[in-house]
């Protein structure tokens, strides 16, 4: 037998390669972690926290104004973006050093460099104090996504959503093109930190494959809270200008901005880590492919996460890595599903859904009943904004179950993960109308919609 010097090595110490790699050695293995960047990945450094973060800061901007509605008189807030961008990285290093201390603690290895594969079961990881080899008996594949710049005159200008959090000085005038989570997330949070946003976005409308009606309905709520929201729209090249950076679009008309923030979508990040020397088979968008058990084709590497190119959500990659953890040095009992995965844009409002999109819905079940509600919320009945709430839900009329539910409001991530687990579990709508709401608030109406139509059969066709 050939000798090992690990039962598992991890590439990349993100969320899915930390939590591999902790459970692995809690259950004994020996294990070493390669990670070339700070520990946490792209959800702690510039990812999922920093993002949420700023996300609260720039939602003080509407309670200082909505504060007025009840009584308070509020002096005219100054925001300070040194000191938000300061306590940001105060956060950010103590959450890097936490995950070093789980890996430590549980008995992993953290080797600090790039890791590249010299063959099916050797890594050389170098970093500036040299190469380091090891042979290891199984390898996981951890290393995320990357973001993709554009190919166009200028694109040097333009800035990937990894340097958002540090910008000096704060862009007045910021240009933020494409229409995924990413780009309509961080356009809602620097309007409400006070520049002055324009998002552009190709399609017909933001945020593809959701459902249509949060579509529409939060590119209105984003342009009542002051975005430049432009559709069936794009950049023809970027330049420089004595004010900053001139931005010629595809219709004619310039722009003049500070920043150009490019989001428009992510690639597996496998540049130089050599999987052709192991033999691992790739998609053509680099994606390494992998089975229901995230082997790939070579049995004892594994890949998880956004590599894959699957579902790109930080609990997606971490409930797969515990797959492979049972599969490796466990029962085997454990496996991923992919249906009713819940998931938030934290945009100004916010968006949450779970399950079937109503087109989606119609495709697999024949004939659904949506239930559909809009309205103002209680906060602003007295605040004097503007901003409404919109909630939806999808019933399978041959089962009852309820199969989608999708919200814009306050708090929709917060409301609609109680909710996944109901939907998780097989809720009905029967089961939803015997339930009692918590009153008054904006959750109860998912438990007292009545109003309903049918889809029509143009639809289901």
């Amino acid at each position: 037998m050939p000798s090992f010097d690990c039962d598992l090595f991890v590439i990349g110490a993100g969320s899915a390669g930390v939590r591999a790699a902790r459970m692995a050695a809690q259950r004994g293995a020996h294990v070493v972690v390669a990670e070339a960047a700070a520990l946490g990945g792209t959800c702690v450094n510039v990812g999922c926290v920093p993002k949420k973060l700023y996300s609260y800061a720039s939602h003080f901007a509407d309670d200082f104004a909505d504060a007025a509605g009840f009584g308070w008189e509020v002096p005219a807030p100054r925001f300070n973006w040194p000191t938000l961008k300061k306590n940001r990285a105060t956060e950010i290093t103590r959450l890097n050093g936490i995950y070093r201390n789980l890996l430590t603690g549980s008995g992993a290895t953290i080797v600090s460099g790039w890791a590249q594969f010299v063959d099916a079961h050797t890594v050389q990881v170098q970093s500036s104090e040299g190469v380091e080899t090891f042979r290891a008996r199984n390898i996981l594949i951890a290393t995320g996504g990357t973001p993709v710049m554009p190919k166009l005159p200028g694109c040097e200008l333009a800035v990937s959503s990894d340097s958002m959090f540090d910008l000096d000085p704060f862009p007045r005038r910021l240009l933020v093109v494409g229409g995924g989570y990413i780009a309509c997330e961080f356009a809602s949070i620097f309007n409400g930190l006070g520049a002055q946003v324009t998002q552009l976005y190709r399609g017909e409308q933001v945020l593809r494959g959701f459902d249509e009606d949060v579509r529409g309905f939060i590119a209105q709520e984003v342009r009542k809270h002051g975005v430049d929201l432009r559709v069936n729209s794009d950049v023809k090249s970027l330049s420089t200008t004595s004010g900053g950076i001139s931005a010629a679009l595809i219709d004619g008309t310039v722009l003049e901005v500070d920043t150009v923030l490019y989001a428009t979508g992510r690639a597996p990040n496998v540049a130089s880590l050599g999987l052709e020397a192991a033999g691992v088979r790739q998609r053509e968008d680099g994606a390494v492919i992998v089975n229901s058990h995230y082997e790939t084709n070579v049995p004892h590497i594994h890949a998880v996460g956004d590599v894959t190119a699957r579902v790109q959500l930080t609990p997606v990659a971490l409930a797969e890595a515990m797959v492979v953890v049972d599969r490796l040095f466990g029962k085997g009992e454990k496996a991923m599903g992919y249906e009713f995965i819940p998931t938030a844009v934290f945009t100004h409002p916010n968006i949450a859904t779970v399950g079937y999109s109503e087109s989606e819905a119609c495709k697999r079940y024949g004939k659904v009943t949506v239930f559909r509600s809009e309205f103002k919320s209680l906060k602003h009945t007295l605040s004097g904004s503007t901003e409404r709430t919109l909630m939806k839900m999808i019933v399978d009329d041959a089962t009852d179950r309820v199969v989608g539910m999708h919200m814009v409001g306050s708090d929709a991530g917060e409301i609609i993960q109680g909710f996944a687990v109901a939907m998780k579990a097989g809720a009905t709508k029967a089961v939803f109308d015997s339930t009692i709401g918590i009153h008054p608030t904006a959750a109860e109406e998912f438990v007292t919609m009545r109003d309903a139509w049918v889809t029509p059969q143009a639809l289901v066709d």
